[in-house]
């Protein structure tokens, strides 16, 4: 798997660059997402996941988002990382949102 740095650099600079202290590494053939140096998103397969626990996992349903999931060793793990909406990402003000309870989560 090939990592897009186009889909990377559209996230970082232009959905969440009005959010300071921004900033992704490659991992695992795909990113993760920072602020302030604690991880709070990955980007996998261009699509963008933000991590996800009781207090906000309600909203990603509703969207009929689901978590990031990958098979070892013939079982499926899920993660705390659920794909953003696509609504959510049109959306400037609700992706920042976002993006900012998934840090505080991780914070």
């Amino acid at each position: 798997m090939k990592r897009n740095t186009e889909f990377n650099d559209y996230v970082i600079y232009d959905l969440l660059g009005s959010i300071s202290g921004i900033t992704s590494r490659a991992m695992f053939g795909g990113y993760g997402i920072y602020k302030n140096g604690i991880i709070f998103g990955i980007i996998i397969d261009d699509i963008l996941y933000l991590k996800v626990d009781v207090t906000n996992q309600k909203e990603y349903e509703k969207y009929g988002s689901s978590p990031f999931s990958y098979r070892n060793k013939g079982k499926e793990i899920k993660m705390s990382y659920w794909e953003v909406p696509e609504e959510i990402l049109e959306n400037r003000e609700k992706i920042t949102d976002w993006a900012e309870e998934s840090y505080r989560i991780n914070k």
